[in-house]
């Protein structure tokens, strides 16, 4: 594993790197100590670093690491692995080995850290250290990650594609809007609006295909009297990016419908919208409008296994926006 910031007792002179400098709930500043970040994005302390967040001697940390493989644990060690526990985590060892330029020294994750930082400040008995208390409280109010992060300067990539950001920013707008015990069309669908794009045909303001599927369904729903069967629909709310042109008309109150009829709705999707010709003449019409071209229709309807469109008049085999 590689590290991308390196803590800073093997950083030479650059005493700007590797240093966490957390403000305590007095203002006060901790001293800085060794801590970096893993080329997975994982942050870690060293030895030293936990040490003194936790307010103990750097050998103190060290007994946890190599105490960890006893046969019969430590009560120490037993309570750090109960707070693990409780925390969703279960390590084989407490911490990661890393080598840089021929020093090795141990890294000791997030997950780790914050259990030992808890023991010290909460479930020590007689040995709890007022440091590991403001710390603990310090680093659960600012977030382990983030202040490490802050630190040393880590930014994680989270890039969207720009083609794919129109649909990835309807997701993050969208997410948890509908009522419990509802389904929404957009995020039900959202696996067609990924074929298309994963085959060149990408979501935007100006090509939606939930709203082609959204209409057909309600047609459905009202010709064949779902209502009796599944109980009424509701509206909820649903925004779009405020660079799309339809944000001027926000909050959007499109249809959901009960989960009990999520079956019947993919399994209309699938026999009636997709197989059935509705998705091929959808396709269709966005080439006939020159949004998308002739080749890359044809592929996303390959996609579905539907045959090709018919077209005496090929377009350039460029996405037309």
């Amino acid at each position: 594993m590689k590290v991308f910031k390196l803590p800073t007792s093997v950083q030479g002179q650059d005493t700007n790197q590797g240093e966490l400098a957390l403000e305590d709930l007095d203002g006060a500043k901790v001293d800085s100590f060794g801590m970096g970040v893993l080329s997975d994005g994982t942050p870690f302390l060293t030895q030293r670093g936990l040490s003194v967040l936790c307010g103990v001697e750097n050998a103190h940390i060290g007994t946890i690491s190599t105490q960890w493989y006893d046969e019969i644990p430590k009560p120490r060690i037993n309570k750090i692995r109960d707070i693990l526990e409780r925390n969703g985590h279960s390590l084989p060892a407490a911490h990661i080995e890393v080598r840089v330029g021929g020093r090795r020294f141990f890294a000791y994750r997030e997950e780790i850290s914050l259990a030992v930082i808890e023991y010290y400040a909460f479930d020590a008995g007689q040995y709890c250290q007022t440091e590991a208390r403001d710390n603990f409280r310090v680093l659960a109010r600012k977030g382990f990650r983030d202040a490490i992060y802050e630190s040393v300067g880590y930014t994680p990539r989270h890039e969207v594609n720009d083609q794919w950001r129109p649909f990835h920013d309807r997701v993050s707008l969208s997410f948890n809007n509908v009522p419990d015990g509802y389904f929404s069309i957009f995020k039900e669908s959202a696996d067609v609006t990924v074929t298309l794009g994963e085959n060149g045909i990408y979501s935007d303001d100006a090509l939606i295909p939930d709203i082609s599927i959204g209409r057909c369904w309600s047609t459905h729903w009202t010709e064949s009297n779902l209502e009796a069967q599944f109980g009424k629909r509701l509206e909820y709310e649903h925004n779009y990016p405020d660079y799309f042109p339809q944000a001027a008309s926000n909050p959007q109150t499109p249809r959901c419908y009960p989960e009990a009829a999520l079956g019947e709705f993919k399994r209309w999707l699938r026999e009636d919208y997709i197989r059935g010709g509705r998705f091929k003449a959808y396709i269709g019409s966005q080439v006939q409008k020159k949004k998308i071209a002739t080749d890359v229709a044809q592929k996303a309807l390959g996609a579905y296994q539907l045959p090709p469109l018919i077209s005496s008049k090929p377009i350039p085999s460029t996405t037309l926006s």
